[in-house]
């Protein structure tokens, strides 16, 4: 138990979590198909990058790692008594939106060193349909500094969930996650370096959302 809690979160909460409320709501409400769960590697570093339409994409992808993933979360977040305590024991981190947060790069870098396999927004926030058009370098920079593979994941229709703007989420809408083959680490944190990891990153992502339903 003491070496779970040195991992910032809490992963028995996050099991229990997962299966007893994630996964059977995806599964009744949104008919949730999910390929590749092979590609994912249970042990080691590992730095999950997706593209994001909506809120519920968190939820979504980490729900189908087969291990716990820890997210980086707008920091308003974190100013919300109760839900700041909920959020940090399923290991989220604060991250300011606009320019690069070092504290958030550093806080993901601690996580991956202490187990967690960290989840990362390419573009950094939602696109209106869940295509990567303007990746952040983010993700390269913390994979160059821990040698943690890259693990392109696509969220297709979460768009139609809980679009920008929406109050409620639609029900009934059908998800489908694609969970492509690792991408290996930089081998330097040169900034040419950076933007070509960080371009086949969003290749891979882009083209499994193509693949639809």
């Amino acid at each position: 138990m003491e070496k779970d809690k040195d991992k910032g979160g809490n992963p028995i909460l996050y099991k229990m979590f997962k299966w007893t409320v994630v996964r059977p709501l995806l599964y009744l409400f949104y008919q949730e198909r999910i390929y590749g769960t092979e590609n994912v590697p249970l042990t080691g570093n590992l730095i999950v990058v997706s593209n994001h339409a909506s809120d519920f994409d968190p939820l979504i992808v980490g729900s189908c790692m087969g291990r716990p993933v820890a997210f980086m979360a707008k920091e308003e977040l974190f100013e919300v008594p109760v839900l700041k305590q909920a959020i940090q024991s399923f290991g989220a981190y604060p991250v300011k939106r606009g320019a690069g947060d070092r504290a958030a790069i550093r806080s993901a870098i601690e996580s991956i060193n202490k187990g967690w396999a960290t989840g990362i927004f390419l573009q950094g926030t939602r696109t209106i349909d869940g295509r990567v058009t303007e990746p952040k370098l983010g993700a390269a920079m913390i994979a160059a500094k821990t040698q943690a593979p890259f693990l392109p994941v696509s969220v297709w229709g979460t768009d139609t969930i809980f679009p920008k703007g929406a109050k409620f989420p639609k029900l009934f809408q059908p998800v489908t996650v694609r969970i492509g083959e690792l991408i290996p680490a930089p081998e330097s944190s040169d900034r040419p370096t950076l933007e070509a990891y960080t371009q086949k990153c969003a290749d891979a992502i882009n083209a499994l959302h193509a693949l639809g339903r």
